[in-house]
């Protein structure tokens, strides 16, 4: 059976990754990014825990990025373990989560997702 990426972005490249930033900033959508590795066990656990808020977390953009595939993206963030969340508005850092915490994860997700979505043109 696939597994279920919910409703994840994968971001392959750089250009994948300012694009989606920048999808992101025109809509006025925080971006969630699950920095990951295929070898990283933790990484395995939180996926489809990740899944799963990408489908109740609609108002916000879940982006996928392995660490090993895209590192120049990893080092502009400086991306140092795995798994690593980051939150991003406008380009700019918000917020960050070292290791496999669920329940923040989901707490940042909530905090995130109920401020107001402002478009800019």
């Amino acid at each position: 059976m696939a597994a279920d990426h919910g409703n994840i972005h994968i971001v392959n490249n750089t250009v994948e990754w300012k694009t989606k930033l920048d999808e992101a900033t025109s809509s006025g959508k925080i971006v969630v990014v699950d920095f990951t590795a295929t070898w990283c066990g933790p990484c395995r656990m939180m996926a489809p825990i990740f899944a799963d808020l990408s489908k109740k977390f609609e108002k916000l953009l879940f982006l996928k990025v392995d660490v090993d595939a895209v590192q120049e993206v990893t080092q502009e963030w400086e991306v140092r373990a795995m798994p690593t969340f980051l939150f991003i508005k406008d380009g700019k850092l918000l917020d960050k989560i070292v290791g496999a915490n669920k329940d923040e994860l989901e707490k940042k997700c909530n905090q995130y997702a109920s401020q107001p979505v402002v478009a800019t043109a």
